[in-house]
């Protein structure tokens, strides 16, 4: 069974820096993403907390385009996530847990810290490598805030606790890597 890819590689009209389609964000955090239409219902960061789950599973995974390769850098980034959070964690700890990840110490595929930076091609200069930064950490900010929505939830209703079908994801690894 071939892993699940993302309906964003055939996205034309985006700017591509490092492989990565700088896409519209669903968002209130500032940043350089380009603001969504009003009428999207789901972006790029809902689709990968969606396929997050069912891809962890693959250990080997062919790149078809660059809205992948946007798909990868966010399932390692909430993979990272969970492995933060523990059962006794509340909520608000875990927000503000998540929001320090995000913020601190944003790798993009170009570093050497990356895990699979030979899946992408090399950043044109500073410029680009800054804007990219930007991007990924605004990405990271809001994938962390939907994240804490979604794992602290149950069947839509709040919940002070984890979900367990959550933290089961902790030790399982997209492809075996890890984002340091």
């Amino acid at each position: 069974m071939p892993a699940y890819h993302s309906s964003y590689n055939s996205v034309e009209n985006v700017r591509v820096i490092n492989g990565i389609p700088l896409l519209p964000l669903l968002t209130k955090t500032r940043g350089p993403a380009p603001y969504a239409d009003p009428t999207m219902t789901s972006d790029a960061i809902d689709e990968a907390l969606e396929l997050f789950r069912p891809n962890s599973f693959f250990k080997n995974f062919e790149i078809k385009g660059a809205g992948d390769r946007l798909l990868i850098y966010v399932i390692l980034f909430v993979s990272q996530c969970l492995g933060k959070l523990r059962a006794s964690t509340t909520q608000a700890e875990a927000t503000k847990a998540l929001y320090t990840l995000a913020v601190t110490s944003v790798v993009i595929p170009a570093d050497a810290k990356f895990p699979l930076a030979s899946m992408y091609p090399a950043v044109g200069d500073r410029m680009e490598s800054d804007m990219l930064r930007q991007y990924l950490q605004q990405v990271r900010q809001e994938t962390a805030q939907r994240l804490v929505a979604r794992v602290y939830s149950d069947n839509g209703q709040a919940t002070q606790q984890p979900s367990k079908w959550w933290l089961c994801f902790q030790k399982r690894h997209f492809m075996g890597k890890v984002m340091a």
